[in-house]
């Protein structure tokens, strides 16, 4: 009897437990991560399986790490759609609004990100940060930003030497890349200046920081007589790079950038690599790690892939040992 109502006395409280276990989960605040990309469509971007593949790396690599979208966070998943600068700012303005806990971005999004919040911890998928001045060093970045590379100098000058073992007679590259920043030159400017030097060629340098600067950089490319392209990878070159296929198609062009779309070849970080490193960083800051205390990682994973069909079409033939070296071969 006494065992009995031992029990029945415990009832009422084991069942105001775990009422008190299901209203502290109901007020548990679940952790939002603001994904803000600049061209990449918000179509693409939707979903468990999106249909962009550095999103769904990320998102993938996430619910590996027990992240999972729409039960332990919420992402927040916002695109610049190619806008701008402009657009990416009301972005960021938004996330903070949301009171996200980390905010992964690329390229120009990691400025517009540190504009309007010092607290909020930014992850950045972007080249050469320390010649942003966002960060005080790789190993340590102070401040509230960290990420990967997905690029360096001297992917740049590698990608330049596979144009020339394509391309042997190209003379004169135009290089298509976000203005200048002010102060001093950054450093893979230089540095890409000296790998078209030490090639005997000649850089063509031009600005694409909107949709206007790609009209103008075509007239300049006809004036100047260019007769190769590189396209860096920003957001306005993203957004028009079927445009710019087409043109450098049209034009006879060899070029760099965006070999899915029909350029030539293209060598870089793997996106699915850097997406999967990045997820990590925001599971580290999620964990209590601030980031400025995470090191800002360089790329150790390079995709060289050859579009063939592009090559055929411009009357090149790719040398054998080129194509060997490729990750993919675009027939």
């Amino acid at each position: 009897m006494t065992r009995r109502r031992t029990l029945l006395c415990g009832l009422p409280l084991c069942a105001a437990l775990s009422v008190g276990r299901v209203q502290a989960q109901r007020n548990e605040r679940i952790p939002r991560i603001g994904l803000v990309f600049g061209a990449v469509s918000l179509a693409d971007m939707a979903g468990p399986d999106p249909n962009d593949n550095s999103v769904r790396a990320f998102v993938h690599s996430l619910r590996d790490l027990g992240l999972v979208d729409g039960r332990s966070i919420v992402i927040e998943r916002r695109s610049a759609e190619g806008l701008g600068p402009e657009r990416m700012s009301v972005l960021m303005q938004e996330m903070v609004s949301l009171g996200v806990d980390a905010i992964v971005t690329t390229g120009t999004g990691v400025g517009a990100a540190q504009r309007v919040t010092d607290r909020i911890a930014i992850v950045a998928m972007v080249d050469t940060i320390l010649d942003t001045g966002l960060v005080d060093s790789l190993a340590r970045p102070g401040r509230n930003v960290t990420g990967i590379g997905v690029n360096s100098a001297a992917g740049y000058g590698k990608e330049l030497q596979f144009l020339k073992e394509a391309a042997p007679a190209v003379s004169r590259v135009a290089v298509l890349a976000n203005g200048p920043l002010p102060g001093r030159r950054e450093s893979w400017r230089v540095e890409v200046d000296a790998a078209i030097r030490s090639m005997r060629m000649d850089a063509l340098w031009l600005a694409a920081d909107t949709a206007e600067d790609i009209d103008a950089a075509f007239a300049a490319i006809r004036r100047e007589r260019a007769n190769a392209l590189d396209c860096m990878p920003n957001h306005i070159n993203h957004a028009h790079r079927r445009r710019l296929a087409e043109f450098a198609l049209q034009h006879r062009l060899p070029s760099i950038g965006f070999p899915e779309d029909g350029m030539l070849l293209d060598y870089s970080a793997e996106p699915e690599d850097v997406m999967r490193r990045m997820a990590a960083q925001v599971k580290k800051i999620l964990n209590g790690t601030k980031p400025g205390e995470l090191p800002f990682e360089q790329p150790t994973k390079f995709l060289l892939t050859i579009n063939q069909k592009t090559a055929s079409a411009l009357g090149l033939t790719i040398p054998q040992t080129l194509l060997l070296q490729a990750n993919r071969v675009i027939q």
